[in-house]
């Protein structure tokens, strides 16, 4: 004990009360951030909220689209004897891999509809909202890794870095639209996302061995959510 340089101070209450503070004043500072997010995209507080609701309680929402099937070889083996002779006689069985293929609302459906609303709103931004959606896929194709029996995983800070970035390389070529930044950086930044990482990879999910795959779902959501929120946030 004398040797000991890392203790805990408190009691377990009292760590537990101030990781419970913790956890709020993190939350709370989260929750405004990513208003002010929406906000800058032309919501009010009051939609930026109930948008930032939907989307986490949409998180846990899967909807399935189709099944796909795999037929997996499993090698196996006998053997036979003749003569006195033991021959190895190959054999290869073989069981069909179910794998759900869905949407995830949170990380997909809702983002989806944001950014069809947005382009309806500011029709100007669609020809610039596809550059970003082009510059965010290409990267995020690259980055993405197939994880077997998990999905398709991207690095959450990677897309919304991109995003930023290509929204404000875009609109330095044309500066008379700068209102369109956000538009740009939200859109690039969830919709390129959800094309570079799971849409662009849906031909091989089969050989992942993940029973549910959900597009917009477990290691493309926190991508997709903070490409849109962090890459408004940082233009």
């Amino acid at each position: 004990m004398r040797h000991r340089i890392f203790y805990n101070p408190f009691t377990f209450v009292f760590t537990f009360v101030l990781l419970l503070l913790l956890s709020l004043v993190v939350s709370l500072l989260f929750f405004g951030l990513v208003s002010s997010a929406f906000a800058k995209l032309g919501f009010s507080w009051d939609d930026a909220f109930l948008l930032l609701f939907l989307c986490l309680i949409g998180s846990y929402i899967n909807i399935p689209l189709t099944t796909l099937e795999t037929k997996v070889y499993i090698p196996e083996g006998d053997f036979v004897r003749v003569f006195g002779v033991k021959y190895h006689v190959p054999f290869k069985g073989s069981f069909i891999r179910k794998t759900t293929v869905a949407i995830n609302v949170g990380g997909a459906v809702i983002p989806i509809l944001v950014s069809v609303y947005l382009l309806y709103v500011y029709p100007g931004a669609i020809t610039y909202s596809l550059y970003g959606i082009l510059a965010v896929a290409a990267i995020t194709k690259m980055v993405a890794r197939p994880v077997k029996g998990v999905g398709i995983v991207t690095p959450a800070l990677v897309p919304p870095l991109i995003a930023a970035l290509s929204s404000i390389l875009i609109i330095s070529q044309f500066p008379s639209d700068h209102e369109f930044i956000f538009i740009i950086a939200y859109i690039g930044g969830t919709l390129g996302t959800l094309v570079g990482a799971d849409l662009l990879n849906l031909s091989g999910i089969t050989k992942i061995g993940a029973p549910v795959v959900s597009i917009g779902g477990a290691g493309t959501f926190d991508g997709v959510f903070l490409a849109g929120v962090i890459a408004v946030l940082l233009v």
